[in-house]
């Protein structure tokens, strides 16, 4: 088992292509979200065999209402059961599961199925798996700001570690590395705050078909990268 000595803390990851990876199959667009979820448990255990200990990934975004009812209806029910199936042996391995977004906007049986994942995991001590649903950047560095407000704090008193304390990841690190899958150059409102000295890694493989052979590929490239954080 290889473990990278590289102190790589943190990977996020938008898990981009299970639509056009079911279209490349002459599949309808669920098969390949199910896919996808293959591919999430593997990066997940391979996250646990390289010694990383944060792993954040875009589930569903703030923009991804704006499709179709019946996807929209597929991913949130997706999820549900994802989730049921998979907690138990996820408890096992140790994976402590959060989700960042806002999940009020969720229908009140998934909200229940979140928070039962969260408290039966709080405890773990392996792999910290965050989901990303219902998330979007801007809403997020705007509903600190508006905490901040909320509190009163006086404006010489606001700092940028004023601000990283008020995201969904304030008690995390920084993601070291942002990789998206399916071959697209762009960001999508995810996590810019926490990403602004990320080393952004992009592969053409489709979300479902990248195992952690590929994972392994972008850890060694960023191992051969020379992080400058803006110097």
């Amino acid at each position: 088992m290889k473990i990278f000595d590289n102190d790589i803390k943190h990977v996020a990851i938008i898990m981009d292509g299970n639509r056009r990876w079911a279209k490349a199959h002459n599949l309808p667009a669920p098969a390949g979200h199910k896919k996808g979820v293959d591919s999430l448990r593997a990066i997940t255990r391979a996250c646990d065999d390289f010694g990383i200990k944060y792993l954040t990934v875009y589930a569903f975004s703030t923009e991804n209402w704006k499709r179709k009812k019946e996807e929209v209806d597929f991913l949130m029910d997706l999820v549900a059961v994802t989730l049921k199936n998979e907690l138990d042996d996820m408890h096992k391995e140790g994976v402590k599961i959060s989700f960042i977004g806002d999940t009020s906007k969720l229908s009140d049986k998934l909200q229940e199925v979140i928070l039962n994942a969260q408290e039966k995991t709080k405890n773990n001590e392996g792999v910290n798996l965050q989901i990303a649903l219902n998330y979007g950047a801007r809403d997020e560095i705007t509903n600190a700001v508006k905490q901040i407000v909320s509190e009163g704090l006086k404006v010489e008193d606001i700092t940028k570690d004023t601000i990283s304390k008020h995201l969904y990841t304030s008690n995390i690190p920084d993601p070291d590395i942002l990789i998206r899958t399916g071959g697209e150059k762009r960001i999508s409102n995810y996590l810019l705050w926490q990403i602004a000295y990320s080393e952004i890694i992009v592969v053409d493989e489709f979300w479902p078909e990248f195992d952690k052979k590929y994972f392994e590929r972008c850890l060694d490239e960023y191992a051969r990268r020379q992080r400058r954080f803006g110097k």
